[in-house]
């Protein structure tokens, strides 16, 4: 069976969902699974050096590139839209990854028009924190195409049920289903990791630290964390820890963290380390005491999985998706974003090292249920279920 998969950009600054629809596709692959991603070059501001409208091999799966020509929030581009309404009638299926995007909506209008079924991920762009979020801009959107696109979808693909009951009740959609997103690689040998990052950080030492591993921003509390460490630095209890801020995002809005930092005098502290790539980031997250995600909201939270899999337990908002499954595994601590309780669980969380190990162990166990086999399995049979004839492709 031959699905596309359409994401309006693969870039790693753009977070999780950039490396996750790889592993899916390697997933689908071993189900024999045709996948196909078509997508944009944009990268920030910048464009990724790739070949452009030919089907080249990128992380194992086949992959068609095609000119970002304006907007970083709409990321338009015109030639991904041409070559959809051509060739979207050659696979049975669409797999449709974000919502308020010129590509998603491209991607729904071909099929549409060509009669090929197709499923929506939102991504978390239908939970009512980030529908909020620049409303005038998504309510044009969604009168222009976004109502439509949902509506027709012969499923909606969610990632945790906690989304799927926010977004349902947001967006008044029916039709969803829960996979959660899987790895398909176990966490590397933890003792040989940890020697590569802290090799290339001066600053850390063997000092203990608290990561933060993820998009840079605003929603994801990075200003709660920050205040709720310099205040716990205050203390000689905590004076040996540092903080490390992996990831990258807006240049301002780092720019103004980097900034709140440097007013207190923390910069020793706190080490802005930009993103982490394959064996580096496994060796960050490897050799993490505590791995942190103070989320306003979060739809899933890819890098939780990654630490708990390398036995790091993590710290969470009741906004993160995975929080009350974290809560239950007990494989790490949720904290609410009101500042002084959020203060009280970090700080009990980076005093108590062999509590932290034992919730790293139930995370090991919770990690578990991610397995990359089952999500393509799970995937495989939803696309059997809705996908059209051979004949008629």
């Amino acid at each position: 069976m031959k699905v596309l998969h359409v994401i309006p950009a693969i870039a790693p600054r753009y977070g999780g969902p950039s490396g996750a629809i790889f592993t899916m596709c390697r997933a689908l692959q071993q189900q024999a699974i045709a996948p196909l991603i078509a997508t944009t070059n944009a990268d920030g501001e910048h464009k990724l050096p790739v070949a452009l409208d030919q089907e080249i091999t990128y992380q194992q799966v086949p992959t068609r590139f095609f000119d970002w020509q304006w907007s970083q929030a709409f990321q338009y581009s015109r030639p991904l839209s041409v070559w959809l309404q051509n060739h979207v009638k050659d696979f049975q299926v669409a797999h449709i990854h974000a919502v308020f995007s010129h590509a998603c909506l491209a991607a729904a209008r071909a099929c549409q028009h060509n009669n090929v079924p197709y499923i929506v991920r939102p991504l978390g762009s239908l939970d009512p924190w980030s529908l909020q979020q620049k409303p005038l801009r998504k309510k044009i959107f969604w009168h222009l195409g976004v109502k439509r696109m949902l509506h027709q979808a012969a499923a909606i693909h969610y990632t945790t049920l906690a989304e799927k009951r926010l977004a349902e009740d947001a967006a008044g959609l029916e039709r969803g289903v829960v996979i959660p997103l899987g790895f398909d690689n176990p966490a590397p040998d933890a003792q040989a990791a940890a020697e590569n990052f802290r090799a290339r950080q001066s600053t850390l030492g063997d000092h203990p630290y608290l990561l933060f591993l993820s998009r840079i921003h605003p929603k994801k509390g990075l200003e709660l964390l920050l205040e709720s460490f310099f205040k716990l630095k205050q203390s000689a209890e905590f004076s040996d820890w540092k903080l490390v801020i992996a990831g990258d995002g807006d240049a301002d809005y780092v720019a103004s963290l980097q900034r709140l930092v440097q007013e207190h005098q923390a910069n020793q502290e706190v080490l802005f380390v930009g993103w982490l790539a394959d064996g580096l980031k496994d060796s960050a997250i490897a050799e993490a005491a505590l791995l942190a995600l103070p989320s306003y909201q979060e739809n899933f939270g890819i890098c939780l999985i990654e630490a708990l899999r390398h036995g790091v337990p993590v710290l969470v908002s009741p906004h993160v998706n995975l929080a009350s499954d974290i809560e239950e595994a007990q494989a790490g601590w949720v904290a609410s974003l009101e500042p002084k309780n959020f203060l009280v669980v970090l700080g009990d969380a980076l005093r108590a090292k062999d509590e932290r190990m034992r919730r790293g162990q139930q995370g090991r166990e919770f990690a578990k249920r991610f397995s990359a086999t089952c999500m393509g399995e799970h995937l495989a049979a939803l696309y059997q279920s809705i996908a059209r004839p051979y004949d008629e492709a």
